[in-house]
């Protein structure tokens, strides 16, 4: 009786402490929401920076409209110094758009292009998202936030019949560059027709500050004609189980980069590329040719590598890029797996302005008629030697290698394959 008395005294001084730093809490007066866009500064709560910022309830938060942008372009840096509650607006759209030249395809697409507008919030922040279905949509979507932490990463709670609209909350956890997509089933279809995007979550302290900013995220497609047959090509599941990718582009068409629509900047100015990989399956080799990335943060995250000439990038990865460009001209984008580059799409431009710096490159010294040397000579023969032994076998009959797509641009000069 007695031990039973103690523990229901000890039980009640627990309750009552708990009780009294509830009503202690909700005493507080509460920081006024001001509604503000990203680019400008609200604010702080009266609180404790950094180590009291993840006790500031949701409705303490200063309230703030993402500013969201369709790549190549980048949302502005955040600029604050305490968490926000920051609100998204997505939505579902499924659209026909040019694939390339003469083809088209019915894209899946958050916000009406592919990939989806790029988000830009704050370590610590509370992101709100509201998340709408067209009511033209043939089926439902939702999205997978890889920079949140829960099960599914949000796609219960945003799973959305057409004509419906779902919002939900999650908090940035942890700083870095993360992919979403869309998770309902078959999954491998809805990300294979365009459904991705990325959030950047900056660290609490902010990045270093560059001169440009681009956004490219690459995908791989699966059509029943094959690459650059004309038309409207539907998606085919047979080639998306066996990888066999038609297309495979930066920023969801090809040429989205390139051309009339290339990324421009200046020499000495330094750039940083947030490039994603929707996938659905194919890793990339991304590389600007001509270029050494002087900083490459590791599949998103806080590890730095340095001096990089290729980085790979998983399907539902992602990586920041910096370097700076010391020479002007035209320096080709691909994935290094670079028959996806010549035959596949994936080929984008950096076009730089400015002066010539030969200390670093010249342009071709000489051009003369070629001397020969012994060394060239002994290896002709041998090779003579070898052909004749080879037309000896009944080897002559062999077939020569079938030549590469004509047309395809060649970013060393001249055209590919000649």
């Amino acid at each position: 009786m007695k031990r039973q008395t103690l523990a229901a005294l000890i039980t009640s001084a627990f309750v009552l402490a708990a009780c009294n730093g509830q009503q202690q809490a909700s005493q507080q007066p509460a920081a006024q929401g001001t509604q503000t866009t990203a680019s400008s500064t609200p604010s702080a709560p009266d609180v404790a920076p950094q180590t009291a910022e993840a006790d500031v309830p949701v409705d303490q938060l200063p309230v703030i409209d993402a500013v969201v942008t369709h790549a190549p372009e980048v949302p502005p840096p955040v600029n604050r110094d305490h968490a926000a509650l920051v609100k998204v607006k997505m939505e579902t759209i499924e659209k026909t758009m040019k694939m390339a030249d003469g083809v088209d395809y019915t894209y899946w697409t958050f916000n009406g292009d592919v990939p989806g507008q790029m988000i830009r919030v704050r370590e610590g922040d509370t992101v709100e998202v509201e998340f709408s279905n067209n009511p033209n949509s043939t089926v439902p979507h939702n999205v997978d936030f890889h920079a949140s932490t829960g099960p599914g990463g949000g796609a219960a709670a945003t799973f959305t019949a057409p004509g419906r609209t779902s919002t939900f909350r999650w908090k940035a956890l942890q700083s870095g560059l993360y992919i979403y997509h869309c998770a309902v089933a078959p999954v491998g279809m809805h990300i294979g027709n365009g459904m991705y995007g990325l959030v950047l979550v900056e660290p609490k302290e902010g990045l270093p500050k560059v001169d440009k900013e681009f956004y490219i995220v690459q995908g791989d497609f699966y059509t029943k004609g094959k690459y650059g047959e004309p038309g409207l090509q539907p998606f085919d599941m047979d080639k998306a189980i066996r990888e066999d990718a038609d297309y495979v582009v930066f920023n969801g068409h090809v040429g989205a980069i390139a051309g009339d629509n290339a990324l421009k900047a200046k020499v000495g100015e330094t750039v940083r590329m947030y490039v994603g990989n929707g996938g659905p399956n194919l890793v990339s080799s991304f590389h600007v040719i001509g270029e050494i990335f002087d900083k490459v943060y590791v599949e998103g995250g806080k590890l730095v590598n340095e001096n990089v000439q290729s980085t790979l990038i998983p399907a539902g990865g992602a990586a920041i890029i910096e370097f700076k460009v010391d020479i002007p001209g035209s320096f080709t984008i691909v994935d290094h797996s670079i028959f996806r580059a010549f035959n596949k799409g994936a080929l984008g431009q950096l076009v730089v302005e400015g002066e010539d710096h030969p200390e670093v490159m010249t342009k071709r010294l000489s051009d003369e008629a070629y001397k020969g040397t012994g060394a060239a000579a002994g290896a002709a023969s041998g090779a003579s030697g070898a052909s004749g032994a080879s037309g000896a076998s009944g080897a002559s009959g062999a077939s020569a290698p079938a030549a590469p797509a004509s047309g395809s641009s060649n970013p060393y000069g001249g055209e590919e394959g000649h």
